[in-house]
């Protein structure tokens, strides 16, 4: 008689595994797109960042990059970026200086 009980518990658990507990109910997913900030605003933001005392990092990397995407929105713009961040790059302990004066001519 037990033989058969734990034959019967076995044959539950199996049958149980594969149909699953879930059924098929699986809510869906819901993707937020966030748009990303211009070239301008990026620079903008890490100029706050200096100005508001942050040491020049690794985002100097990025310098290039942003410069490339404000020429294509702001030609005139771009070339007061790139003779600001020249300036960051050569003047890091003037950064916060430079860093303010370049976000009031933006």
């Amino acid at each position: 008689m037990w033989r058969w009980f734990a034959v019967i518990c076995l044959l539950f658990t199996v049958a149980l595994s594969i149909v699953g507990c879930g059924g098929g109910n699986v809510p869906q997913r819901k993707t937020v797109e966030v748009p990303m900030p211009s070239g301008l605003e990026r620079a903008k933001m890490l100029l706050q960042n200096y100005a508001e005392g942050q040491p020049l990092g690794s985002e100097v990397s990025t310098f290039p990059q942003i410069l490339e995407e404000v020429r294509k929105s702001a030609p005139d713009k771009a070339a007061i970026l790139e003779k600001g961040f020249t300036d960051l790059q050569s003047q890091p302990a003037k950064s916060q200086q430079i860093a303010r004066d370049l976000l009031r001519q933006l």
